[in-house]
C-alpha cells in the first residue's frame, strides 16, 4: 500500500533521515518508536510533504507521489494528525470539523462526513457550538483526530497522540486508534509510549540516528538490541 524507499529527508541543509525504507500494508498499524531527535516525526513529514526530501521515493498504491503537494496527498486519501493537539482554539469544534473537510466542495458531502465523525465521537457533536479550547486535553486530541478522518482517509499519519494527556486519556487514544483501524484505515503512529504502541501495532520500526535499526512484532521490546536504544520518552 505504502512504500517508503531510501528516503533522505530533513529540513533546510540539515539532513535528519539517512536512507529510510519502511513499508505499510492495507489494513496496518504500523508503530514507529525510537528517541527523541531520531526522525520519527519527520518520516510522517517527508510522506506528507512538510519537510525537504534529497532522494528516495514515497510510493502509494504503486505510485510515486513524493513530489506531491501536501493538500494532493490528502486528495490521496491520506491525511496527517500533528503533533500537540494543534486544533483552532477559538473556533468551535464545528468550524474545526469544518476546516477539516475543506477539500470537498460538495456541501452535502461535508455535512455528511461530519455527522460520521458525530458518531464515532458523540461528545463532539454535544460540544459543537462551544470553542475548542473549552475541552479537555484529550477531547481537543480526538477533535484533532476526527478532523483528519473528515477527509475520508485510507491512511492515518498520527505523530505522537498521546503527548502531554493523563494516562486515562492516553488509554482512550490508543483504544480510538484500534476501533479507527478496525474500520479498515491503515495508520501510522508515532509514540512516546512505545509499549502502548507497539501493543497495538501489526509491525514496529525503531528508529536511532536516522536510521532503522529494529523491525519487529509485538515481542520487539523483548530484544536485547532494544535495550542499547533510549525509546520510552521519545
Amino acid at each position: 500500500m505504502l512504500k517508503i524507499e531510501n528516503i533522505k529527508a530533513g529540513y533546510g541543509q540539515l539532513e535528519v533521515l539517512h536512507g529510510v525504507d519502511m513499508e505499510v500494508n492495507a489494513g496496518e498499524i504500523v508503530a514507529i518508536i525510537g528517541p527523541n531527535g531520531s526522525g520519527k516525526s519527520t518520516i510522517l513529514k517527508s510522506i506528507f510533504n512538510l519537510c525537504n526530501i534529497y532522494s528516495g521515493k514515497i510510493i502509494w498504491k504503486d505510485r510515486d507521489i513524493t513530489k506531491q503537494k501536501t493538500y494532493q496527498k490528502i486528495l490521496e486519501d491520506i491525511s496527517y494528525v500533528p503533533q500537540g493537539r494543534q486544533v483552532f482554539r477559538d473556533l468551535t469544534v464545528l468550524e474545526n470539523l469544518e476546516m477539516g473537510a475543506f477539500v470537498f466542495n460538495n456541501k452535502e458531502v461535508m455535512k455528511k462526513n461530519i455527522e460520521e465523525v458525530y458518531r464515532e465521537f458523540p461528545f463532539l457533536k454535544d460540544k459543537e457550538n462551544k470553542n475548542a479550547d473549552t475541552l479537555s486535553g484529550g477531547q481537543q486530541q480526538m477533535l484533532a483526530i476526527g478532523r483528519a478522518l473528515i477527509q475520508n482517509p485510507q491512511l492515518l499519519l498520527m505523530d505522537e497522540p498521546s503527548l502531554g494527556l493523563s494516562p486515562k486519556a492516553s488509554q482512550d487514544i490508543f483504544n480510538k486508534v484500534k476501533e479507527i483501524n478496525k474500520k479498515g484505515i491503515s495508520v501510522i503512529i508515532v509514540e512516546q509510549n512505545a509499549r502502548q504502541a507497539v501493543e497495538i501495532a501489526d509491525k514496529t520500526y525503531v528508529l536511532d540516528n536516522g536510521k532503522v535499526v529494529l523491525t519487529g512484532g509485538r515481542d520487539i521490546l523483548n530484544n536485547p538490541k532494544i535495550k542499547n536504544i533510549y525509546f520510552g520518552d521519545s
